[in-house]
């Protein structure tokens, strides 16, 4: 008998073998077989003009790259989101005719989505990723989507390159692996071989790229808008979110066992904060450059692999937004929920940013797969809070009906209805910038330094941060098998800092590279998460407590603690009530299975009985890994015992109690809180 499985097996694979491509070797070309001769530039009017809608290179590219995958985002697939409310402080009249920035007692209604990029919507909430910071402007002019990343620049210089870049970060497709996770040769690749990455890839190598929270994530428009005011003036604006708890981090051991422990995180963080009433705040700021003051930089203003350092423009904060009611299906909102950087309003408009221009096409494209067709406005989530009439028809997943014979423009049977309006009558009418130019496929001169922003960040970093910045570039090239694409990094990242390129060059076997380095000293210390706000509220301390706990002073230092914001939970060897040594009662709330040291922010040690074995030798294992991770220690009288040694009572933010000075630990408690990481602990494991 024939084996008819392995018949039909070699011709599927005939059938495979006849569509498999190899590309090496082959030049580019357009899918109907056109060659490209250039791959670096979309088409535009002028170096630093305008993209060109007839560049059919660009729009073939992005469109294929646009419907790669469903139904979950191509990029942004994890994401959690939240509704809110945004209220200007002051009206900006001078800048801008936008409605929602002029009146300081009006509320606009948000919705806001934050996401890592490269993972897909199953993976861990902690990988060393940029994050999304999407936000809605429910305006009665319309929606105004404020699109942007908790990174303020970006890999690439113009949009072309998008499809690439993430090509490069995605999982390698010979083998799906590894899943949202850029420490891998594709990637690294990438970045040696397109050095406008350098100064994107010094914030993700940094502990910008693994928040504590969202709520302790800045956020940035990335790109260069413009604010346009009655008068027709225009004015450079870059839009920033900063969060009122301060910018923090966790360290790279403990993401990794986040990721392990609880892959949800952060939206869990979230979600908890929301339902308890510690509603997220954001303050919305703004750096202004007038238009006649585009030339006076050293580095073009809409370059979007450039920031505006803060000490040069300075950051005016125009308004507050809170996040105050979580979503109530995450599906119809969260995954429904269409952002689009064109969803303007007027006194908003845009700038010749390549990477922007893209964008602006790119969305809409992706929508329509992703959503299953035109009519995604329509969504609940999508829809605007103000009416809105054209003479769109038809379409998947059409809502509104339509009365009526009439949907073109111009007609007289319906009094030409619905008409245009005047920009008096708030039309919106694009600024009228003046464009001139070759259409070329360039880049202008003003786009080609790398180097000097990223050193800009490294010379800004303390030296804490310096050292996990080299100890993320050893992690991620590690994982690099190629020696010759290590080599090139090492090459590259020279130009930015020989100090920063040798301290990971040895950790990678490779040669560490001559003195390079960009020449630049200026630095910008608004940059370091070490300036940020620190605050103690919202920090969880799990309180390690047993049976027999010496009960006298713990009551009253959990209820200080929870008067000024903190949030301690029980966490013990079992679930149940707990009775102190005077019958004092204490419910837990973790256990030692369910919990782990890197969910909380700090830890309390009270102890209990001397007799339980295994409650001690937990509760060591909980107290040591926060100790190695920089935390906040408090200890009682008896859990100075969970030590390993008398010199760590002496190190940084370690707090012990004693009978006659009950009132000083408190206080030293709190501030070790808010101090949040004690970096000149020495770790003695």
């Amino acid at each position: 008998m024939p084996d008819n499985n392995k018949h039909e097996t070699n011709q599927k694979k005939q059938q495979l073998e006849e569509y498999t491509v190899e590309d090496q070797g082959k030049k580019l070309t357009t899918n109907q077989g056109l060659k490209v001769a250039e791959d670096e530039f979309s088409l535009k009017a002028g170096e630093r003009g305008p993209t060109l809608l007839e560049d059919f290179h660009f729009r073939e590219k992005m469109t294929h790259f646009d419907h790669e995958r469903i139904p979950e985002r191509i990029v942004h697939a994890r994401g959690f989101a939240a509704h809110g409310e945004f209220q200007v402080y002051e009206s900006m009249k001078e800048y801008t005719k936008a409605g929602f920035l002029q009146d300081p007692s009006k509320k606009t209604p948000v919705f806001v989505r934050f996401s890592t990029v490269a993972g897909s919507k199953g993976s861990g909430e902690l990988a060393r990723d940029a994050r999304g910071f999407a936000t809605k402007f429910y305006t009665e002019e319309g929606n105004y989507d404020l699109v942007g990343n908790n990174i303020p620049v970006f890999f690439i210089q113009d949009a072309i390159k998008f499809p690439d870049l993430i090509h490069a970060v995605k999982p390698e497709p010979h083998n799906e692996i590894p899943q949202a996770a850029s420490a891998h040769d594709t990637f690294w690749d990438f970045v040696a071989n397109n050095q406008e990455s350098a100064h994107m890839v010094m914030w993700t190598m940094s502990d910008r790229a693994i928040p504590r929270s969202f709520r302790m994530m800045e956020g940035f428009g990335v790109h260069t808008f413009r604010f346009v005011n009655e008068q027709g003036n225009s004015y450079f604006v870059k839009f920033h979110w900063k969060p009122v708890l301060g910018t923090h981090s966790v360290v790279w051991d403990e993401a990794q066992k986040i990721n392990g422990k609880d892959p949800d995180f952060h939206r869990r963080d979230l979600w908890e904060c929301i339902e308890n009433g510690d509603y997220p705040e954001y303050e919305l700021g703004v750096q202004i450059v007038p238009e006649e003051d585009e030339f006076k930089f050293d580095f073009d203003l809409l370059d979007p692999t450039k920031l505006w350092p803060e000490e040069d423009i300075p950051v005016k904060l125009i308004g507050k937004m809170t996040l105050n009611r979580n979503v109530d299906n995450v599906f119809a909102e969260t995954e429904q929920v269409a952002f689009h950087p064109g969803h303007v309003v007027p006194g908003i408009d845009f700038t010749n940013d390549p990477l922007l221009q893209g964008r602006l096409f790119s969305y809409t494209d992706t929508q329509l797969i992703r959503l299953g067709g035109p009519n995604f406005h329509e969504l609940p989530i999508n829809r605007p809070v103000c009416p809105f009439f054209n003479n769109q028809r038809d379409g998947y997943g059409r809502h509104t009906i339509n009365r009526g014979q009439v949907s073109y423009h111009k007609n007289s049977l319906a009094n030409n209805t619905p008409e245009p309006a005047s920009e008096k009558e708030g039309g919106y009418v694009h600024y009228q910038e003046k464009v001139e130019g070759h259409k070329v496929r360039a880049r202008s001169e003003s786009f080609k330094d790398h180097f000097s922003q990223a050193t800009l960040f490294w010379n800004s970093m303390s030296q804490p941060e310096k050292e996990h910045i080299i100890q993320a570039f050893s992690f991620e090239l590690g994982k690099v098998q190629s020696q010759s694409v290590r080599e090139q990094v090492v090459e590259m990242f020279a130009h930015v800092s020989p100090e920063l390129a040798s301290g990971f060059a040895k950790e990678i076997g490779v040669t560490p590279p001559e003195v390079r380095g960009s020449g630049v000293t200026k630095s910008s210390p608004a940059l370091s998460q070490e300036n940020s706000t620190k605050s103690p509220k919202t920090r969880k301390v799990a309180v390690l407590v047993d049976q027999e706990f010496s009960s006298k002073e713990v009551k009253r230092v959990l209820d200080v603690l929870s008067e000024v914001g903190i949030q301690p939970e029980v966490v013990s060897s079992r679930f149940g009530v707990l009775k102190g040594a005077d019958g004092t009662e204490l419910e837990v709330q973790h256990t030692f299975l369910t919990a782990d040291s890197v969910l909380f922010d700090a830890v309390y040690a009270v102890g209990g009985s001397k007799e339980n074995k295994s409650f001690i030798q937990q509760a060591k294992a909980f107290i040591h890994e926060a100790y190695a991770h920089y935390k906040p220690i408090g200890l009682s009288k008896e859990g100075k015992a969970y030590l390993n040694s008398e010199e760590m009572l002496n190190e940084a933010g370690v707090v012990v109690a004693d009978d006659d000075q009950s009132e000083q630990f408190v206080e030293k408690l709190i501030q070790s809180i808010t101090t949040h990481r004690h970096w000149d602990r020495n770790i003695m494991m």
